[in-house]
């Protein structure tokens, strides 16, 4: 039942016809919303498998200052790290020390929230990634959050830059935390939305999700996001709506979209990340800013009070009525911080 679920929840399309395979059986689906199939994904050609020291960056020049100034209209861009292309954007302006986004699973370069990216990046150099694997990157994606790390950090090495601070959105929380704890002095400043620690409880049990809350939400040809990241009350749905409008408001050069092999080898890693023994948060003596909702379903709640407990220099931001992606329903007020913080 995860395979098909699984396969939906990130591929959700609206304004296309629906068709789900369950069992072997066809179901096709019409009407204002439905998801989209995948196809196989095709080999990378033009991407090297063979370990390189050298880094190429594409669409990218020496002398470019002013980077894009709104997040839809950034353009693609690819470094490669070791033979394996990374795809990312950038935006804002060329200066200071850039802010680095790291996203949930399954998500790719077009699942980042434009008002988020671009409130950020009206004061910061913001740098935005696919992980190995993942939408226009390249290779397999890693099945631990260790791998997800190193790519992390080398692609960063790649780009040129010796400190970053790091925002981590779920999963990306859990890579960005291991990041920061095993690369000291890389990360300057830490941004943890709807995630939790290592070792966190439920977090081994991330694929087991609220099943009546999903088939809810394709019975009613709606993306299953809607619930899974927002409450059900009218402020909550509201802000699903926006949400998920704001994600499709780029319309040319979009990202590919993920497969279902991305999307399990990705749990994968969530799975072993909730089952390996817990890190000594109070090594990390960075500031570190965390942001929940207070009705998160995906990555409970309480795991963002317990990391404020362990980390010497954190602050909580708990937003009310509000699920796993308090950030995006609270966005205004969550680059507000975020910039105070980021100063």
């Amino acid at each position: 039942m995860q395979r098909w679920w699984a396969s939906i929840v990130a591929s959700w399309s609206p304004s296309r016809r629906c068709r789900l395979r369950l069992a072997g059986t066809h179901w096709m689906a019409r009407g204002k919303g439905c998801c989209r199939t995948f196809d196989k994904l095709r080999p990378q050609s033009a991407i090297s498998r063979k370990p390189e020291n050298r880094v190429s960056v594409m669409s990218r020049s020496n002398l470019e200052t002013h980077l894009a100034q709104s997040y839809i209209q950034a353009p693609n861009k690819i470094a490669t790290v070791g033979g394996i292309a990374f795809a990312y954007r950038e935006s804002g302006v060329r200066s200071g020390v850039p802010v680095v986004l790291l996203n949930y699973w399954g998500a790719v370069l077009d699942d980042f929230d434009p008002r988020i990216v671009d409130g950020l990046a009206s004061q910061h150099h913001v740098i935005a990634i696919d992980y190995r694997g993942a939408g226009l990157s390249g290779g397999a994606s890693p099945v631990t959050i260790d791998a997800m790390a190193r790519d992390t950090v080398e692609l960063i090495r790649a780009l040129g830059y010796k400190q970053v601070d790091l925002v981590g959105f779920s999963m990306g929380g859990f890579v960005a935390q291991d990041v920061a704890s095993k690369v000291p002095g890389l990360v300057r400043r830490l941004i943890l939305a709807g995630t939790g620690p290592a070792g966190g409880t439920g977090i081994d049990r991330i694929g087991a999700l609220p099943w009546p809350l999903i088939l809810k939400g394709l019975l009613r040809l709606r993306d299953p996001k809607a619930s899974m990241f927002f409450t059900s009350t009218l402020n909550g749905q509201h802000a699903a709506r926006d949400y998920l409008m704001r994600v499709k408001e780029r319309k040319v050069a979009r990202d590919k979209g993920p497969t279902p092999r991305l999307l399990f080898r990705q749990l994968k890693a969530i799975k072993a990340w909730g089952k390996q023994p817990p890190q000594d948060l109070a090594r990390l003596r960075i500031p570190v800013l965390i942001a929940t909702g207070d009705s998160d379903i995906m990555v409970a709640s309480e795991l963002s009070r317990d990391m404020a407990r362990r980390i010497p220099l954190a602050q909580l931001v708990v937003y009310p009525d509000a699920g796993h992606g308090g950030v995006f329903q609270y966005h205004a007020d969550f680059v507000s911080k975020a910039l105070e913080f980021l100063k």
